[in-house]
């Protein structure tokens, strides 16, 4: 056996370290002392599965019966088209699939309208518990025409920012209903091949839920675009480093979002108790912020439903507040509406109206979190909320805190909580500090639905990933990242208690993610909108313009503490890019060393060892192609099981892929090899509630019925040669059992009826049965589901290869330092694919490989 398999290895300049484990009783693997150098021999560009790794539309050649076996190595059979397993019958999941809250009662209505409340905007609720104290510490009042321009500031602010640009405009660049920066990353990669991970396969676009639209003739320029995109190699980098960019300001924003708003809400205790001091502030912060990330874990259905009404409440405050302010002190105010106090404003003192920008810019936090925490509720409740009670509630209360300090000669210091009636004092205070928790979990939620997405596209190392709900399955809680915010906010809260410096590194972080946000944005109205090119220019000058004023302000304020979470953001920016880097150049190393299908075929049938009755499933990262790391079980081990299936949990660049959609299946060998390439799909929003039962009896099951089909394909095609009719064979359909309609020329699975059964009769199962020759095929048939079923009797057994990767010994330091230590860190400490099916170790059997980049 040794011999035979060695004649595939050849000695070769570049290396790779292998080790190999066999043992069941525990999960680790065991160190073997033979190491090997070498590398696959027979290696084709363009070679496949089948002898072909290009695109998987290309014919393919057929497996062999039986009685083939010994002319297996060197015999090349002509076939069809490829048969793809796109329409299997799986058993669905509880949970798996996504609640559209169909046949809403008005009961469900109002239940919505306040998680919708309590989710989405307690961020952006609560601004006004700080903007005018950071906007007035940074630009003093030196008389009531300021109050007058600085709140006139404000309100074009909120029409611009969070009116304008998220509710009317960000919000319908949604990626199939889910927002957020990787949302909009995801919907760029499904319309344009921007991934710089080369795992995408054309049957990833016959995804039911991709729902692409062609670019038109017409729009010449969406086409230009995607073919620049799609051939820059640096553009694709920009635009990866863009998206972690944002998303690691989001995770930035995480951190900031709790600690000013919890100790804002918890100063307005100096105004009522005169005696507090800033170190009691600071302790009940501390506290707060602990109970606040400990109970994180609870349901967001569960939370929303509790705080929907609490912050319901807030806004009725702030509303009320405003209006007996305005009535009381001074209503003229009012005139703040016209935009020519912002020029009087600048006139007067053009440095310190441009300082005090940074603190406008905070009236506007928590937009970003209105777009990713978007998943839970649809764009059009969204928009009803905020513009009908939100924003008016909003404005309400920053007019009726400028009436009060237009009657109290500008006392800035704790604005809010200064103008509040005494008679309600405690009252609003408490809710006040309820609205803080409110908007200190919202940013959470936000960071926590980032973060998923960015593990599902390969962009964060693995986490474990908590699914806090039964029917609504994006809700989620990730205690890795839950504990590093508590971490991080309890370190800005200690060490910043300034509320200015505080709140200017929360400018850092909502600019930094609303400029990202922007750009593709953009990027989406060119590439799929597919938008009047004036609109978009608009768009572009508009936000852009105004956001880099905003991002100039807030870069002055850098040395006032902000520096602090811009080392976080880099910090969190550095560990995705790396991790992305690592996996790209592991990925691109697997498929250089990927076996020859020249080697399989020369090793036979039986592969070269002894072919135990059982299941293999070997799990690798390889999309096409078999893992070199097979090539270790079989030099390592004395038998490989009857059947192996190369299993690759993939995931793709939509949020949902539908439950009949999940396996792709082929056969990488010629048919008495047994050996199938499984592709498990899954959006980047699907949920993982399968355990390794459930999953075995999913694939088996599609497995016999893409045999089955196989079968019937191959029936019907003897069947078409005999025909003298020269049309194409993608004419030809299958009638199955259920009623759906497959076609035979094309690897995916159609089901419409109407257009093939124009071109040629439909042949319907009984038609194939008279033919003497499909007797052969029966007798295959059988044969392969017995092997199947003895294979399935006699158990699954999982095989993992954990290929890792270190730099040569001839890179660059900085290339050997990113690999060598931080990516292998990383890889070390993340989860484990396999985890999520909780596999007894028993059931184990893993090999470790090592190649030099």
């Amino acid at each position: 056996m040794e011999r035979r398999i060695k004649q595939g290895y050849r000695m070769a300049e570049e290396e790779g370290s292998v080790s190999v484990s066999t043992g069941k009783g525990n999960g680790g693997l065991t160190s073997n002392d033979s190491v090997e150098s070498f590398r696959w021999v027979f290696q084709d560009k363009d070679d496949s599965e089948i002898g072909d790794d290009g695109e998987e539309d290309l014919p393919w050649r057929n497996g062999m019966d039986s009685e083939d076996e010994d002319n297996a190595d060197h015999r090349l059979i002509r076939t069809g088209p490829r048969i793809d397993s796109l329409d299997v019958e799986t058993l669905e999941v509880s949970g798996a699939q996504r609640n559209d809250l169909e046949d809403v009662t008005f009961r469900k209505s109002i239940k919505l309208a306040f998680q919708t409340l309590g989710v989405v905007f307690g961020d952006v609720g609560t601004s006004p518990l700080y903007t005018f104290t950071v906007m007035f510490n940074k630009a003093p009042i030196d008389g009531n025409e300021d109050i007058i321009g600085a709140l006139s500031l404000v309100i074009y602010s909120l029409i611009l920012i969070p009116l304008i640009k998220y509710v009317l405009i960000v919000l319908w660049a949604n990626d199939d209903g889910e927002g957020g920066t990787f949302a909009l990353y995801s919907l760029i990669c499904r319309h344009a091949k921007v991934s710089l991970l080369p795992n995408q396969l054309a049957s990833d676009t016959r995804i039911s839920s991709l729902k692409l639209k062609v670019p038109s003739a017409e729009l010449e320029r969406s086409l230009r675009i995607k073919e620049r995109l799609e051939a820059s190699l640096g553009l694709k980098k920009l635009l990866l480093i863009l998206v972690l960019a944002g998303t690691s300001m989001v995770i930035a924003d995480g951190v900031v979002t709790p600690a000013m708003s919890v100790m804002s809400a918890v100063r307005g205790l100096k105004v009522g108790l005169p005696m507090v001091e800033e170190d009691h502030v600071v302790m009940i912060s501390v506290a707060y912020l602990i109970v606040l990330f400990s109970v994180q874990k609870i349901g967001t259905s569960k939370i929303g439903l509790a705080i929907g009404p609490a912050l319901f409440l807030w806004f009725c405050s702030l509303g009320s507040i405003g209006i007996y302010n305005l009535v009381k002190h001074d209503s003229s105010v009012l005139k703040a509406f016209n935009p020519v106090h912002i020029y009087y404003y600048f006139k007067r003192d053009s440095t310190k109206a441009w300082y005090s920008l940074g603190g406008c810019l905070l009236c506007a936090t928590g937009s970003e979190a209105m777009f990713a925490d978007l998943c839970y509720f649809s764009v059009r409740a969204v928009q009803l909320i905020f513009a009908f009670l939100v924003l008016p509630c909003l404005m309400l209360g920053y007019l009726g805190q400028a009436a009060y300090l237009m009657d109290n000669n500008g006392d800035a210091e704790q604005a809010f909580f200064s103008s509040i009636p005494n008679s309600t004092f405690w009252p609003v205070f408490l809710i006040a500090n309820i609205a803080a928790l409110i908007a200190s979990r919202t940013m959470a939620t936000a960071t926590f639905t980032c973060v998923k997405q960015s593990i599902a596209l390969g962009c964060f190392p693995r986490l474990k990933i908590i699914h806090t709900s039964r029917k609504f399955m994006g809700q989620i809680y990730i205690p890795v990242i839950n504990w590093f915010l508590l971490a991080a906010a309890l370190l800005l809260v200690c060490s910043i208690a300034s509320t200015e410096e505080i709140g200017n590194a929360y400018g850092v972080a909502e600019i930094g993610v609303m400029m990202m946000s922007t750009i593709l944005v953009i990027l989406v109205m060119l590439l799929i909108w597919q938008i009047n090119i004036i609109l978009v220019l608009s768009f572009s000058v508009l936000f852009l313009g105004l956001e880099f004023v905003f991002f100039s302000s807030v870069l002055w304020g850098i040395k006032d503490g902000s520096w602090l979470i811009l080392v976080f953001a880099i910090t969190v920016f550095f560990i995705m890019y790396i991790w992305n880097y690592g996996s790209k150049l592991k990925y691109e190393t697997e498929v250089k060393k990927k076996m020859s299908m020249d080697v399989m075929r020369q090793l036979g049938s039986h592969l070269g060892t002894v072919r135990a009755p059982g299941i293999g499933l070997l799990y690798n990262e390889l999309a096409k192609g078999v893992p070199t790391i097979f090539g270790q079980f079989l030099a390592t081990l004395p038998a490989v099981h009857s059947m192996i299936i190369f299993v690759c949990i993939k995931y793709v660049p939509v949020p949902f892929v539908p439950p009949s959609e999940r396996f792709l299946f082929r056969r990488v060998c010629p048919r008495s090899y047994h050996i199938f390439r499984c592709i498990a799909r899954y959006g980047y929003k699907d949920v993982h509630r399968e355990n390794h039962q459930i999953f075995e009896q999913l694939l088996i099951e599609s497995l016999e019925n893409f045999i089955r089909r196989e079968a019937k394909e191959r029936s019907l095609e003897s069947d078409g040669d005999d025909d003298t009719d020269s049309e194409d064979e993608s004419s030809h359909v299958l009638i199955g059992p259920s009623g759906s309609v497959y076609s035979l020329g094309a690897p995916l699975l159609s089901k419409y009826r109407n257009k093939t059964s124009s071109k040629r009769p439909i042949i319907s199962e009984a038609s194939t049965s008279q033919d003497p020759s499909n007797s052969v095929q029966d007798k295959s048939l059988e044969n392969e589901l017995a092997v199947l079923q003895m294979a399935k009797e006699s158990g699954v057994v999982y095989l993992l290869g954990h290929v890792s990767i270190r730099a040569r010994k001839d890179s660059w330091f900085i290339k050997k330092l990113a690999i060598n230590y931080f990516y292998a860190f990383l890889r070390k400490n993340c989860r484990r694919g396999i985890a999520t099916l909780s596999v007894p170790h028993t059931r184990l059997m893993e090999v470790a490989i090592t190649h030099m980049v």
